[in-house]
C-alpha cells in the first residue's frame, strides 16, 4: 500500500480526486506540511501533494525545510508528462507542489504514476 499525504491550498480537492480515480494500492490522506515532514521522514507515508497560489512556494516550502530539495520537486504552473513524472520518481522525489489552479491536469497523471510503482 502506497500512502500519498496531500497539503496546501487544494488538499481535500486534491485528495478527492486521487480518490475519484479509484487507484488500486493507494491510500490517500488529508495533512499539513509538518505532519507530513514527520510522517515521510518516519516512514509512515510515501508521496506528498502540496498545492499553493504558483506552486512553487508554500506548497513546499517547510517540507523542503525538513526534508531537503533532494526529495522534493515543483512543477509551479506548468503540467509535466508522465515522462516527467517518472524521470522524478525514478530520483526519488516524493514530495510535489504545484498551482492549486492546475490541479484538475497534474492530479491524475502524477497519482497515476506513482499508483504504477505499486503494482
Amino acid at each position: 500500500m502506497t500512502k500519498i499525504l496531500t497539503g496546501g491550498l487544494g488538499k481535500s480537492e486534491v485528495a478527492g480526486q486521487v480518490t475519484g480515480l479509484g487507484l488500486p494500492g493507494v491510500e490517500i490522506a488529508v495533512s499539513n506540511d509538518m505532519d507530513a515532514a514527520v510522517q515521510l521522514r518516519a516512514g509512515q507515508a510515501d508521496y506528498f501533494l502540496g498545492t499553493c497560489h504558483t506552486g512553487a512556494g508554500a506548497s513546499l516550502g517547510v517540507l523542503v525545510g525538513l526534508l531537503g530539495a533532494a526529495v522534493c520537486h515543483t512543477f509551479g504552473r506548468s503540467v509535466p508528462t508522465t515522462e516527467q513524472i517518472e524521470a522524478l520518481l525514478d530520483e526519488g522525489k516524493q514530495v510535489f507542489g504545484y498551482a492549486v489552479d492546475r490541479m484538475d491536469a497534474v492530479t491524475p497523471v502524477l497519482a497515476r504514476a506513482i499508483a504504477a510503482r505499486t503494482a
